[in-house]
């Protein structure tokens, strides 16, 4: 049958002078398919799917109450609208029907003006619940692409303010001539220690609502401050002064300083109050022998005691302008024989638990030169050094 864009309506009745009654009333406005059985329904609403169905309920054989009962247990002819009609005028009968899945019960015989409208309001009804359903669905659609537009952006938003922030950290870095990769190796090191943690469930209360890719970022910058420091003591191959030591020891007041600035012109402080920590109390030492503030065990935050470990641990096995690379195994003895005074008793435990990990992550991160230290600090070394050379010759050291 050629598509009419029309509404498409099944009549079912046992009765031909209904059929025929229905299909005048109908056909004005929809078209309209007659069967007078539920067998010839079934027959039939496998080639003409309809947009509603019209079915009497006493009929032999098969009931209207038998016929809805089959449409609705298959999923493909459940959505069918269906409106009884029917002879019955009980309270009983009309329940039934409605309670098998009918959406309106009209007595006969009816009123073809009635008729049509209930039709009309019915078809309307559905157009919309399907207008709905397809709103919603395109909804879902838009949402799922947004989450992904938002996931993209968040991406690159953390791409980009990882760029910015190892930047800095390399400047930073750049300026206190120390062999390159600390920054990634230090960062690293803190992931082994944290994932080490969770592993042994230590400290689980402290760490429970920790994000360990926050904290290990935050680690870039625990040595911001030095970037307040003058290069010459920074890369002085001799020993220190009191004065000279004393200066160094101000980056990590400095640090905290400008990482609170930076939390001023935000709102996103987590990750900020992480570094904070960090650069203010990787120095502090267990015993209370530590700086700036001189605090003593567990009032040193965790991160700081983590911070302590991880960047003890590079130092040792880096070559710093003062001093040659320790072997990782003379590195081990020294945290294990600081432990209880300048480390944490039970973070050294678990870093000598770990240690492997350590050398196989010193061992893959090789020394570099990086971009900004070609241009920040090419000659920071020799100038100390020259610096180190007048003062010896002028007597002052």
């Amino acid at each position: 049958m050629t598509n009419t864009g029309r509404k498409k309506i099944i009549f079912v009745d046992d009765q031909v002078s209904n059929l025929m009654i229905g299909r005048n009333v109908l056909s004005n406005e929809y078209d309209v398919f007659t069967v007078p059985s539920a067998e010839k329904l079934f027959v039939l609403i496998e080639k003409v799917y309809p947009d509603l169905i019209l079915l009497d309920v006493a009929m032999p054989d098969i009931d209207g109450y038998v016929t809805i009962e089959k449409l609705k247990a298959d999923p493909k002819f459940e959505p069918i609208p269906v409106i009884f009609l029917t002879a019955k005028n009980d309270t009983s009968s009309e329940l039934k029907g409605l309670s098998l899945g009918a959406i309106d019960y009209i007595t006969k015989p009816f009123s073809p003006p009635l008729l049509l409208k209930r039709i009309e309001v019915h078809l309307l009804l559905r157009d919309q619940k399907e207008q709905l359903e397809n709103q919603k669905k395109q909804l879902s659609t838009y949402n799922e692409n947004l989450e992904e537009i938002i996931k993209e952006k968040t991406k690159t938003i953390i791409e980009l303010q990882n760029a910015v922030l190892e930047t800095v950290a390399e400047l930073v870095e750049a300026r206190d001539d120390v062999t390159g990769g600390h920054i990634e190796r230090t960062q690293l090191y803190l992931k082994i220690l944290f994932d080490g943690l969770r592993e042994a469930q230590i400290y689980e209360e402290e760490i429970k609502d920790w994000d360990v890719d926050i904290v290990v970022q935050s680690a870039q910058l625990h040595d911001v401050g030095k970037i307040s420091i003058n290069e010459n003591i920074l890369n002085k191959p001799g020993k220190l002064t009191t004065e000279e030591y004393e200066e160094i020891k101000q980056h990590t007041l400095v640090g905290g300083k400008i990482i609170e600035h930076i939390q001023g012109r935000t709102t996103e402080h987590k990750f900020l109050e992480f570094t904070k920590t960090m650069a203010m109390t990787h120095h502090e030492k267990w015993d209370g022998s530590g700086y700036p503030h001189g605090l003593k065990g567990t009032e040193i935050p965790l991160e700081g005691r983590l911070m302590s470990i991880v960047d003890v641990y590079d130092a040792l096995v880096s070559e710093r302008p003062y001093k040659k690379a320790f072997t990782h195994e003379e590195a081990v003895d020294i945290i294990r024989d600081g432990s209880g005074t300048q480390f944490d008793p039970t973070l050294v435990e678990l870093f000598l638990i770990e240690q492997e990990k350590f050398r196989e992550t010193s061992g893959n991160i090789s020394p570099t030169r990086s971009f900004i230290r070609n241009f920040v600090a090419p000659s920071s070394r020799k100038m100390a050094k020259e610096s180190e050379k007048k003062a010896k010759e002028s007597g002052e050291v």
